[in-house]
């Protein structure tokens, strides 16, 4: 199932925004003109993502409470304190709109 989103001009570069896409929480980052989508709830600290810093030079998104980062294109958690993947979601732009996929 293909959702659209918002248009990419509504994404401020470097930042990540959440949306509500088919009854989930996703957190949808722009970085220059790719988008990524991530669930919006830290796997260490059910915190949302969408409220950390987006480390754009390695496409991570950290985690507000307690510093985890986790990989915008596997999920993967790449610092401690956190272990687990949270998901991630074929993002996309078309004709500047951004849809999010969920299989």
């Amino acid at each position: 199932m293909k959702q659209r989103v918002c248009k990419l001009q509504d994404l401020v570069a470097g930042k990540a925004r959440r949306f509500e896409v088919g009854g989930r929480a996703i957190a949808v980052v722009r970085i220059d003109d790719d988008v990524y989508a991530i669930g919006d709830r830290c796997s260490h600290a059910d915190v949302p993502l969408s409220e950390g810093e987006v480390l754009c030079d390695t496409k991570e998104i950290e985690c507000a409470r307690h510093a985890s980062s986790f990989s915008l294109e596997t999920g993967k958690p790449n610092t401690l304190p956190a272990t687990q993947p949270v998901p991630v979601y074929v993002a996309r732009v078309e004709n500047g709109e951004v849809f999010v996929e969920l299989s």
